[in-house]
């Protein structure tokens, strides 16, 4: 219901900002588009790669794994994937949505996107390049062990 309401308003806003300027309004949408094109194989190919992934497992093996069930075991075979897998977060967040609903638990999921998010084991040596490895390594664990306790206030919060 809440997303109709924000689409309403939206269009409601583009009609405004024609009306306003409609060289700046086909600027926008122009630049958005470009945007969406820039973003879609990303988003496509993480969301084939997870539909493929739910498909070969079912919402009891999801939920095994990293679901409420499984406890920290879960939460840090989540963060460690979060840690080591590069995913923007406009890929992410839908994808924590669907390994929610494949039966994945909120504090699994919150460790896998807080270690998404603030560590990058894949971008530490650009990272060394321009930081130094001690701030780098310090950094990242620092992170790493934040989402943690992410996944623990998470889990108390919603939980």
């Amino acid at each position: 219901m809440s997303d109709y309401v924000l689409y309403v308003i939206t269009t409601i806003l583009l009609i405004l900002s024609y009306f306003r300027d409609k060289q700046k309004t086909k600027m926008a949408l122009k630049k958005a588009w470009k945007a969406f094109e820039n973003i879609l194989p990303e988003l496509l190919s993480v969301i084939v790669l997870v539909g493929i992934i739910l498909a070969l497992l079912n919402p009891y093996m999801v939920s095994r794994i990293i679901g409420n069930k499984s406890g920290w075991f879960g939460v840090i075979l989540a963060a460690v994937i979060g840690a080591i897998t590069l995913i923007p977060g406009f890929v992410a967040f839908p994808t924590a949505a669907m390994l929610l609903q494949g039966g994945a638990g909120l504090m699994q999921i919150a460790a896998l996107l807080s270690t998404l998010m603030m560590v990058g084991v894949v971008t530490a040596p650009v990272e060394i390049k321009y930081f130094g490895k001690k701030v780098t390594v310090v950094r990242n664990l620092l992170a790493f062990l934040f989402s943690f306790l992410v996944a623990a206030v998470i889990n108390k919060v919603v939980g």
